[in-house]
């Protein structure tokens, strides 16, 4: 125990006499598991490191004062220190270097907070928006959907882990967790749907690389289909296929698409969320926006296509758990 609290308090107490007072009372409220008042010491330590500008210090000693609040199940305290982990991350402008240590040390203090834990999810929205500024996206950093996605993954939730790792640009191992969830959780009626879900969200976030590696990683590993080339026995992924071979071979034509999307109407009716997917689909990748949508019926939706399709509402409607709004 003394071991780790010394492995605790990292910081040299001769930096001055106000801090090294400080740090002796925290040493003390953990050593008496007085967590409170210890939580109270690293916020006042927080302070004072970052008025004199001590960002790797401060840094070091909030990560190690949540790892032990969280390890005592102190989840409130650890959460609040995780959350000034990144306000300092943010003022201390980090630079890509070191981003993906502090990435992996985030979900580290998420995953120790239990999921029912409100302040988990309060953590996780920050630490993804903090991710997300450092590549310009409002849905977070791909290595930090990565990392939570196998958080997720070894917690069983399963559902929550297919839409991070559809964020995490990760086709493949996106791929493998759609069989896993098709396998546990589906029908056999239903292997097309767990993967074109998945496939055409990632064509509307304008990722088809990929789109084809988790579609091709789905195909050729899940045992009910086992082949990568149609025909398929499941219309659906015969759409997907051609889909893709469009989008890959930078075939802009809007007719083409839309008589894909008419001659597959049928199977694409089987889930109404695809009508929004199609949509930003047709607008990146097949000029759609030129194509008036007059009707929100999705029989008439590929007659007469898009109005009002200029702003991007994908990136920004994508919350932490939820798919595309």
């Amino acid at each position: 125990m003394q071991e780790s609290q010394e492995k605790s308090l990292p910081i040299k107490t001769g930096s001055s006499r106000g801090v090294s007072r400080v740090l002796d009372k925290l040493r003390a409220s953990v050593e008496t598991k007085n967590f409170y008042e210890a939580h109270q010491m690293y916020r006042t330590l927080y302070f004072r490191y970052v008025s004199q500008g001590k960002f790797d210090e401060v840094l070091e000693l909030l990560y190690d004062g949540a790892l032990t609040m969280l390890e005592h199940e102190q989840y409130s305290s650890g959460a609040d220190l995780g959350l000034l982990i990144i306000q300092t991350l943010e003022k201390a402008g980090i630079q890509v270097g070191s981003s993906e240590q502090w990435m992996k040390r985030l979900t580290e203090l998420i995953s120790k907070i239990k999921p029912t834990i409100v302040d988990r999810e309060t953590l996780l929205e920050k630490a993804m928006k903090w991710s997300g500024s450092l590549v310009t996206s409002p849905t977070g950093h791909p290595i930090m959907h990565q990392l939570y996605a196998q958080v997720l993954y070894r917690e069983g939730d399963l559902t929550h882990a297919r839409h991070h790792f559809a964020l995490a640009k990760d086709g493949t191992n996106c791929g493998f967790l759609l069989i896993e969830i098709s396998n546990t959780k589906g029908f056999a009626s239903e292997i097309d749907l767990f993967v074109a879900h998945i496939v055409l969200q990632q064509l509307a976030l304008k990722e088809p690389t990929v789109a084809a590696d988790t579609f091709t990683t789905y195909c050729k590993f899940h045992s009910g289909i086992a082949c990568t080339d149609p025909p398929f026995a499941f219309p659906l992924l015969n759409f997907l296929y051609f889909l893709l071979q469009l989008v890959e071979q930078n075939n802009r034509k809007f007719s083409t698409f839309r008589g894909l999307c008419e001659l597959y109407k049928p199977s694409l009716e089987r889930d109404p969320a695809y009508e929004k997917y199609l949509q930003k689909i047709g607008v990146k990748y097949f000029d759609g926006s030129r194509y008036e949508q007059r009707n929100i019926i999705f029989s008439e939706l590929l007659q007469q296509f898009f109005i009002d399709l200029e702003e991007d509402e994908l990136e920004e409607g994508t919350s932490v758990h939820g798919e595309v709004d």
